[in-house]
């Protein structure tokens, strides 16, 4: 059977992706205007745009229409809302282009409590893969637009907060040191690493919309399950390993940065 490849253009995805550039395009651009290409600088702006295109993909593109039609690319558009899209996001910002929002977001942090730890995103994190991957859920949110868009709300959001912790241009409350961070994206990308596995190596296909719909590219539904839960796991094992590598690059520079200056005050 031939694939549906259609654009969606949905209006509630296109009305989001109009709303953040409103907000941050004009923004980026005062704060470079007063402050300078330090504050605001072009790399930052290009990570916005690459977060706007990584949804416009995820939600608007063919991609979500395919993701009707096969678990690949279902699993396709989680990994760029869960992962991709909250990084570049995040990597667009900087303390003074985020200034208007920052007491508002220490306060947040102070409120949520314990639900602020880095330890409560990790859980999050695996709960809601976990949770949604449960196959009776998953087919109702294939059936079920409203329970769809609630789904990938959820993958949105618990991406956001969980690479908060990482990148975030204002240092957390409760931020991590020493080790935290390794063990931090370690623990999260192991055991949803685990899942992808889990759903590779299935015996039978899970998901039963799947089994309902006609094969695209050859690709039964056992075999699209194969292959969707190969690119989880691939994707998680990427991901952790370029967040180590970078990890360990910042804990380089700031430790020169830190010699540095127990130097000038010696």
């Amino acid at each position: 059977m031939a694939a549906d490849a259609s654009w969606t253009f949905d209006p509630g995805a296109v009305a989001l992706i109009g709303l953040a550039t409103a907000a941050y395009v004009p923004r980026w651009r005062r704060v470079r205007a007063k402050h300078g290409p330090r504050a605001a600088s072009i790399p930052r702006l290009i990570a916005f745009a690459g977060g706007v295109l990584t949804l416009v993909a995820a939600l608007v593109s063919p991609i979500d229409r395919l993701g009707e039609q096969a678990f690949t690319m279902h699993m396709v558009q989680h990994i760029l809302l869960l992962d991709i899209a909250p990084i570049l996001f995040i990597a667009s910002l900087t303390k003074i282009i985020l200034r208007p929002a920052t007491r508002r977001l220490q306060r947040l942090e102070r409120a949520a409590g314990p639900l602020a730890h880095p330890v409560a995103a990790v859980v999050l994190y695996v709960a809601v893969m976990w949770t949604w991957h449960v196959p009776a859920l998953y087919d109702a949110a294939l059936r079920h637009p409203l329970l769809h868009a609630f789904e990938h709300t959820w993958f949105m959001t618990v991406g956001v907060l969980y690479w908060w912790h990482v990148l975030a241009p204002i240092r957390p409350r409760a931020s991590m040191s020493g080790m935290g961070p390794v063990l931090y994206m370690l623990s999260t990308k192991l055991l949803v690493g685990i899942l992808g596995i889990a759903i590779t190596f299935a015996p039978d296909p899970l998901y039963a919309f799947y089994k309902d719909q006609a094969p695209i590219w050859g690709l039964d539904a056992g075999a699209d399950q194969t292959l969707a839960g190969a690119i989880m796991a691939l994707e998680q094992t990427i991901v952790m390993g370029i967040a180590l590598a970078w990890l360990f690059v910042r804990a380089l520079a700031e430790s020169d940065a830190e010699e540095q200056r127990a130097e000038r005050y010696a």
